[in-house]
């Protein structure tokens, strides 16, 4: 027993050193998973700026090619009135050149604007990555955590039952059950010796009631009491 009592005294010590050192990873891991929320909330506001950026640029990009190409019509029907006496040729030639200085200001700017945009749709894609790795890690965690509360609960559980059954044998009730179970036995034997001399009594009186014929004696002492009654035992 004590060898047993042992053995359970140690499985209660890694049941208390396994819980200990679960207790703070729960706590720990929790903190994390808020941390890995706060890092997708953050993440989540910065890529909608960014893809706002990028809807931006691309927005600039059509007005600038917009602008490029009025400038073009603008120098083209300068150009045009001045071929038709409509006004002079040196004020239409000015007005013409500087409409495609613009519109070379526009087609420059036009330009910056696709880098710009390429640019912020390579930091979204990164941005989305990052997004979709942080919910990643968000539902991995969780799932962690839940396993690792359950592996709390199961060594909870351990614990309380190593201690019960380190405690049996200081309680008495083993004591108590074994000497039950010698009170049984002895009942059981006594009844078992009651009967074997129940039978060793019955198979006595059977041999001497069977050696001496009761049964012929107590015929023959009743026949010869009527025989007296009736005088026929008297010699006439």
């Amino acid at each position: 027993m004590n060898f047993f009592k042992r053995l359970f005294k140690i499985g209660q010590a890694e049941a208390h050193a396994s819980i200990d050192k679960l207790e703070d990873p729960i706590k720990m891991t929790e903190q994390g998973i808020r941390d890995l929320k706060e890092d997708l909330e953050k993440g989540l506001e910065s890529l909608a700026k960014v893809k706002a950026l990028a809807i931006r640029s691309k927005n600039d990009i059509t007005s600038h090619k917009d602008k490029a190409a009025a400038y073009h019509s603008k120098a083209t029907l300068l150009l045009q009135k001045a071929q038709k006496g409509d006004m002079e040729l040196t004020e239409a030639e000015r007005l013409a050149k500087e409409a495609l200085l613009l519109k070379e200001q526009a087609l420059e700017s036009q330009k910056q604007s696709e880098q710009e945009s390429e640019k912020m749709e390579a930091s979204v894609l990164k941005l989305e990555s990052a997004v979709k790795q942080i919910r990643t890690n968000i539902t991995k965690w969780e799932n962690e955590l839940k396993t690792l509360k359950a592996r709390v609960k199961v060594g909870k559980a351990t614990k309380n039952l190593n201690k019960q059954m380190a405690e049996i044998d200081s309680s008495g009730t083993v004591s108590l059950l074994e000497k039950m179970k010698d009170r049984v036995a002895e009942e059981e034997a006594l009844a078992e010796a009651y009967g074997e001399m129940a039978n060793a009594n019955k198979s006595i009186d059977e041999e001497i009631d069977k050696a001496v014929d009761v049964s012929e004696a107590n015929a023959q002492s009743d026949l010869d009491k009527l025989k007296e009654q009736l005088g026929l035992n008297k010699e006439d």
